[in-house]
């Protein structure tokens, strides 16, 4: 049992080691060309069964004093030399930029986009993933590029980062592995998993308390308000086709909806534990978008205005998925 301990030990202080030493000869970048200093060469289990053969043919020369043999063995060796030069010119130049992932929610695949980038020559049979993982191939055509998207399951809200991707080629001979681990520092931001429940009220006003009269509020259907510029997140459905077609530009007819409370969607207001209030409070977010009708949000510590559409439901969405955590 101690000698098993020990042995746990000594490898989570190698793995530390390991990565400590990574991170400084490769340090995170958004955008990195593999070089010498990035590329690592070594025989795969072919090339070892290559290495082998020919240590046995070597013997059988020296045994029985056979020029055909050295001559031979003299030909492989020199084949494997070439192939370590091919092999890291074929990675050697390979430009890797991080791709803009869309953010999802808990339990969907966190996609990260990795973009494969050639300065002129050719780069073929490029095995790109992570540990653990399938690896994905492509080809990357002279001065020309290629796109990969790379998925992770998600589990916990906020933001997932990408661990490092293994780059890896055996062309042209399949006998010798170049490979480098690339840290774009890629991030995809994971919202909460909606969760349908009731509409939560806001807390510090009562639902049976007297109304005060009815009042114009937000972007609703029930009164007409006239016509204003077109913002990115309106609805194109109210569209004022007419004033487009004079030349008048994008312009939104602008309804009020006619009320006595306004939708604010508060934290304290509901029961559960802290995960189950941010689910709920994102399928109201996700469902009140939807309806388009306007609303607030409010978090211990933070409050969003009473605002619509899809600029307004991105910003709550992102105040639900980093909730106690740091921006």
């Amino acid at each position: 049992m101690v000698a098993a301990r020990s042995a746990g030990a000594l490898i989570v202080r190698l793995r530390t080691a390991w990565r400590a030493w990574l991170a400084r000869r490769l340090p995170p970048a958004p955008r990195v060309e593999l070089t010498q200093r990035r590329i690592f060469i070594m025989p795969n289990r072919a090339g070892g069964v290559f290495a082998t053969l020919l240590l046995l043919i070597l013997l059988v020369a020296i045994n029985y004093q056979n020029s055909l043999a050295y001559g031979l063995c003299f030909l492989l060796l020199s084949v494997f030399v070439v192939a370590i030069l091919h092999t890291y010119r074929n990675l050697r130049g390979l430009v890797l930029s991080a791709g803009v992932g869309p953010a999802v929610f808990v339990g969907e695949e966190a996609r990260f986009v990795v973009r494969l980038e050639s300065a002129g020559k050719r780069h073929q049979a490029i095995h790109l993933g992570w540990s653990g993982q399938a690896s994905q191939l492509a080809d990357v055509p002279p001065a020309g590029f290629h796109e990969l998207e790379l998925t992770r399951p998600t589990r916990a809200r906020g933001w997932l980062a990408a661990p490092r991707i293994g780059v890896r080629s055996s062309f042209p001979l399949g006998i010798l592995r170049a490979w480098s681990w690339v840290d774009l520092g890629q991030q995809v931001l994971v919202y909460p998993q909606p969760l349908e429940g009731e509409l939560p009220t806001l807390a510090s006003v009562p639902e049976d308390a007297p109304q005060e009269g009815v009042r114009a509020h937000g972007q609703g259907v029930d009164d007409y308000q006239g016509l204003k510029p077109y913002q990115p997140g309106d609805s194109w459905r109210r569209l004022h086709w007419k004033a487009y077609s004079r030349g008048q530009g994008l312009l939104i007819k602008d309804f009020a909806r006619l009320e006595g409370q306004e939708h604010c969607l508060d934290f304290l207001a509901l029961g559960g534990d802290v995960e189950q209030r941010l689910s709920r409070l994102c399928y109201w977010v996700l469902e009140l978008t939807r309806r388009e009708q306007p609303f607030a949000l409010q978090l211990p510590g933070r409050h969003l205005a009473t605002d619509s559409g899809a600029v307004h439901c991105e910003a709550c969405l992102r105040a639900l998925a980093l909730f106690g955590q740091s921006p």
